[in-house]
């Protein structure tokens, strides 16, 4: 990076910078107009930065707007920022003089060698490793924007205290800021959590519990729709299809080793530490499922490759702070499998499995705001996080670098994002408001074949150990069905809609003719209703837009009498008449070319 723009935006670095020192700003307002508010931490993220407090009273939107107004005074003052270090006896002096409770916990958390650092500018001293801006009349006073203020728990850990979290964002000019805000306004407008219940896709419920979505009928035929068009592409491409178990015994999650190392979040039927009672556990994962599948008698080097899908349901014990809408669910359903494979297929199988993810995703309207990341262990971990020796992980990423490289795979490297059994690609999708979350894994198992004792005989007559690739085709359908709704504002692909044409009679006269209409649509696989209501036309047509409907096909006495239908867009185009047959086959060639747009 050239040094012009080493103190701009463009540099991550400096962009952290000007956040956290932007945090630290708005922790100081807070002090001054409420010196009673105890600090907690106050990071930069990915974009902006948040501070967590601990307030005897719960911030408002008014009180969002004096703490801006005292930031603005405090960025005018051009305040220098002045970092310190203190012995750890003394800094926990200071952290009780100031009576900041939540600053004395980190402090005596640190390891002991070290370093305790504090910035200061003006009045204000916090806790902080850095770096920052060197005063505060960097930051623009009139560039930054308090966005939000929540619940967030201590540390992340429910049991502790719930704090209260409010974020901003910052730019240097005021200009940046607006055009920000203009795109998270219309980000605000096509989330998933607020359209998606207007639309009646999904709904939750209290009684249910958190991440446990209702998907209502309109979301529940998307997902049908997504199923089985993933299930006809696998067997396409040679999968066999399984239907395994929701659950199984602790000893099977003992010999898969996620009894180990995913436990806390599994949930288990039965006492875990009784083991002298059966204990059962939900599955979070289908793989030692599936291996049962090959395991149910030998296997020749004939037999392999191996693919098996299903379409699985799965559950993880989420923390409940990381619920959100169908992203972050506690059961939810995968276009899961597993490929057991001699060692020589490993890499065209992978790149079938790549080029599989690739095409759904392109098809449903997503590959082009992903990215690609190479997940690899973390040698620290090994034997905490991480099973294998050494020599085993950097034999599978070696392969792994190897075929991703061989595939012009364009990735970033992620260390310590690996599985607990071996490295994976991680297709990574951002949604509207610009956060990332993996959609679709391929992972390379060179572990979990031997602990379940799976081999074959290959063609010299010994038995030998095969490689698994764990892999997704389109990944967790509620995530999916969250990011379309985004991606389309609601308006899905006609292929995709569970509702693609509605009839609008008229008049009472053109009921029938409608009706009639709707159930040859519907006999030809298109989904189609009639709305028979005493309503105008208008307001007719302005609900089924409301409701993303594509086609609405207006039948008046002279469509009757002609044997047309006037076709109208949920965009407001007017296509005019045409028969039902010319309608019907334009509608089934654009479901079939699973076009993107009308």
């Amino acid at each position: 990076m050239s040094e012009e723009n080493l103190y701009t935006f463009e540099n991550p670095d400096f962009r952290k910078t000007y956040w956290h020192t932007s945090s630290h700003v708005m922790a100081q307002a807070v002090k001054r107009l409420w010196p009673e508010v105890q600090l907690a931490i106050g990071p930069a993220i990915e974009e902006g930065w948040y501070y967590d407090f601990d307030a005897p009273f719960s911030f408002t939107p008014e009180h969002l707007e004096k703490i801006e107004a005292e930031m603005k005074k405090i960025c005018k003052e051009r305040i220098r920022l002045e970092r310190s270090e203190l012995p750890r006896a003394e800094a926990i002096a200071w952290a009780e003089a100031h009576n900041e409770p939540y600053k004395k916990e980190l402090i005596v958390d640190l390891p002991a060698d070290a370093v305790i650092s504090f910035y200061t500018q003006g009045e204000f001293t916090d806790l902080c490793a850095g770096p920052h801006l060197d005063h505060t009349g960097r930051i623009k006073h009139n560039g930054f924007k308090l966005t939000k203020s929540c619940g967030a728990y201590w540390r992340g850990d429910s049991n502790r205290k719930m704090l209260q979290r409010i974020y901003g964002i910052g730019f240097p000019s005021k200009e940046e800021l607006d055009v920000y805000l203009e795109k998270q306004a219309e980000a605000l407008k096509r989330d998933h959590n607020k359209l998606g219940r207007e639309l009646e896709f999904f709904t939750t419920v209290e009684e249910i519990g958190q991440g446990l979505p209702i998907l209502l009928p309109k979301g529940a035929r998307v997902i049908q729709t997504l199923q089985r068009w993933i299930e006809d592409e696998e067997q396409k491409r040679g999968y066999l299809l399984t239907k395994t178990p929701l659950m199984a015994k602790r000893e099977l999650y003992k010999i898969s080793g996620h009894w180990d190392h995913y436990l806390d979040g599994m949930f288990i039927l039965g006492d875990p530490s009784d083991e002298e009672k059966e204990c059962f556990a939900l599955r979070p994962m289908t793989c030692p499922f599936q291996y049962q599948v090959y395991l149910n008698r030998a296997r020749s080097y004939r037999d392999l490759p191996m693919r098996l899908g299903e379409t699985s349901t799965l559950f993880r014990n989420e923390d409940s702070g990381e619920m959100h809408g169908l992203i972050r669910v506690r059961q939810f359903t995968i276009s899961e499998g597993h490929l057991i494979l001699r060692p020589d297929q490993l890499e065209e199988e992978f790149k079938g499995c790549l080029e599989l993810a690739k095409h759904v995703l392109d098809t449903v309207g997503m590959l082009e705001n992903c990215s690609f990341r190479f997940s690899q262990w973390d040698p620290a971990k090994s034997g905490i996080k991480y099973e294998g020796t050494a020599e085993q992980w950097n034999e599978a990423q070696s392969v792994m670098k190897t075929i991703l490289d061989n595939l012009g795979v364009n990735y970033e490297v992620g260390i310590d994002e690996a599985a607990f059994y071996g490295p994976k690609l991680d297709i990574q999708y951002k949604n509207v408001f610009g956060k990332e979350d993996t959609i679709v894994t391929i992972q390379i198992d060179m572990l979990l074949a031997q602990k379940f004792g799976m081999e074959y005989t290959d063609a010299d007559g010994l038995k030998k150990t095969p490689y698994i690739i764990h892999r997704t085709s389109l990944g967790c359908y509620e995530r999916t069905l969250a990011y379309l709704i985004e991606r389309y504002a609601g308006a899905l692909p006609l292929w995709m809609m569970p509702e693609q044409v509605r009839v609008l009679p008229i008049t009472d006269r053109t009921h029938e003719y409608g009706k009639e209409l709707a159930e040859k649509l519907k006999a030809l696989g298109i989904k189609a209703e009639t709305d028979c209501r005493s309503e105008k036309l208008g307001y007719k047509i302005r609900e089924a837009q409301m409701q993303k409907v594509p086609y609405m096909l207006v039948v008046g006495d002279r469509d009757m009498e002609n044997g047309t239908v006037s076709v109208r867009t949920r965009k407001g185009d007017d296509l005019g008449a045409m028969t039902p047959d010319a309608f019907i086959a334009k509608c089934l060639t654009e479901i079939a070319s699973k076009s993107k747009e009308i």
